[in-house]
């Protein structure tokens, strides 16, 4: 079975998600990348996200950023 892929941009990491993108790539079943611009500017210029399996995941904080990434993989599981 394939791991949820996390994507992270490089602008939203300085922008306060780093902390988030550190805790999720503790996870050996969640494969975290990191990228220069993942071309989801708009979210990305107002709140911290990260791109689930390609849909954004947002949140405020780190922790929730966390919280919500976990939340969507339990909701969407691949097959």
């Amino acid at each position: 079975m394939m791991n949820p892929v996390i994507e992270f941009c490089i602008n939203n990491i300085v922008s306060g998600s780093q902390k988030a993108k550190e805790e999720l790539e503790k996870d050996p079943d969640l494969d975290v990348i990191e990228y220069g611009c993942t071309s989801f500017c708009g979210i990305c210029s107002q709140t911290l996200f990260a791109i689930v399996d390609g849909e954004p995941v947002m949140a405020d904080t780190p922790d929730e950023l966390v919280e919500n990434v976990y939340k969507y993989i339990e909701e969407n599981p691949l097959f």
